[in-house]
């Protein structure tokens, strides 16, 4: 069976506008940025984390011409279902450092039942929250199992 997730993927529009996106503003770092020919190969990562994600472009070889044109509108209207979701230690200091940055957000930090959590869009519309998640309550099966 499985035993990691390692690479997740969204569509982007333009790869160096991603770059400095997901670099120079989130903080994110190069994984892998090399061209295989029939595409960038461009993935990034949270510094010190394995999992990558993939800044793909739409196009071959996963999809046609159409499909890609098609895509490339959805994703101009955020509509691709691209999502990412990000932890952080202290969700509202790391909302006033991106905003500094100049990152646009669709929601301020907002306390939730799991957590603090926020909301924004990169560039081509895909969705990002990132959230201060509260310390976990052991679950009740583990529990369970512990007393017996």
């Amino acid at each position: 069976m499985f035993n990691a997730l390692l690479i997740s993927s969204i569509y982007v529009l333009d790869q160096d506008k991603a770059l400095d996106f997901y670099v120079g503003k989130l903080g994110l770092e190069v994984n892998t940025d090399q061209d295989l020919g029939f595409m960038r190969w461009l993935t990034v990562n949270v510094p010190g984390d394995a999992r990558q994600i993939l800044l793909e472009k739409p196009g071959a070889p996963a999809l046609d011409i159409k499909t890609a044109e098609q895509v490339r509108e959805m994703v101009s209207k955020g509509a691709t279902g691209g999502h990412l979701f990000f932890t952080t230690a202290d969700c509202r200091k790391t909302y006033s450092e991106l905003r500094a940055k100049g990152v646009e957000f669709t929601e301020e930090p907002t306390e939730r039942p799991y957590g603090i959590d926020c909301g924004l869009r990169d560039p081509f519309g895909n969705h990002i929250r990132f959230s201060q998640p509260l310390h976990v309550a052991t679950p009740v099966a583990s529990a369970t199992k512990a007393n017996r």
